[in-house]
Formats: C-alpha cells, structure tokens, sequence
C-alpha cells in the first residue's frame, strides 16, 4: 500500500537549518506530485512547497520563499524539503502527501484536499 514516511524534524535556533526526508513506497514516484504542508498548533494546515512528476517544476509559498528548497529522487523513491534560514513562525509539524499527477493538480498545488495521501508528520521547533 501507499506509504510516506517523514523524517529530519527536530529543534533548531532561528537561522539555523534543517533538511526533511519524505520515504516513499507503494506507487511509482515518477508519476506522482509531492506536496510539502505543515499545521502549527491552532492553525490550518497549509502547504509549504511541492513538485509536479512532469517537469519537476517547483512551487514555494511566498514565506518560505528563498529559503527552503523541495527536490525529488525518483530512483529512491523520495522527497526532501532543504529549510534555511529558519523563523520561529517556521514551528510546526511537517507532513509530505502525494497525488497522482495531473493537468489540473497545478490549480489545487497547495489545498490539502488535493492530496490522497500523508505521511504521519515530523515535527519541527525553531526557538532558541
């Protein structure tokens, strides 16, 4: 069955960084987009960055922009988030999730919904 599996959270000060893995397993990566969200406490979960399976284009939302890179190994199955420069507000629990590619993925790139499947999450504290 479809697996994703996170890991690389932990606690780090402000400025520091952090690099997440997303193992996957269970489908053929190559036609499937990635998506990176996070959920602080009290808040919607929203969507960090992802990658399309087509072209590999990559999408970042406007606060981590800069910062973090998302990047894909098909040939190992999985998925990374390079964070650099990390803010306190940067706190949250990560989670990576996958639909199969499609024309219309690109509208719903960042809604949760979107996606079929999730990772159990990793978290990440920046505090210092």
């Amino acid at each position: 069955q479809v697996q994703l599996v996170e890991s690389g959270g932990g606690l780090v000060q402000p400025g520091g960084s952090l690099r997440l893995s997303c193992a996957t397993s269970g489908f053929t990566l190559d036609y499937y987009a990635i998506g990176w969200f996070r959920q602080a406490p009290g808040k919607e979960r929203e969507g960090v960055s992802c990658i399309s399976s087509s072209d590999g284009r990559t999408y970042y939302e406007e606060s981590v922009k800069g910062r973090f890179i998302i990047s894909r190994d098909n040939a190992k199955n999985s998925v990374y988030l390079q964070m650099n420069s990390l803010k306190p507000e940067d706190t949250a629990v990560y989670y990576c999730a996958t639909t199969q590619y499609s024309a219309h993925w690109y509208l719903g790139r960042f809604d949760p919904y979107a996606y079929d499947y999730w990772g159990q999450g990793t978290q990440v504290t920046v505090s210092s």
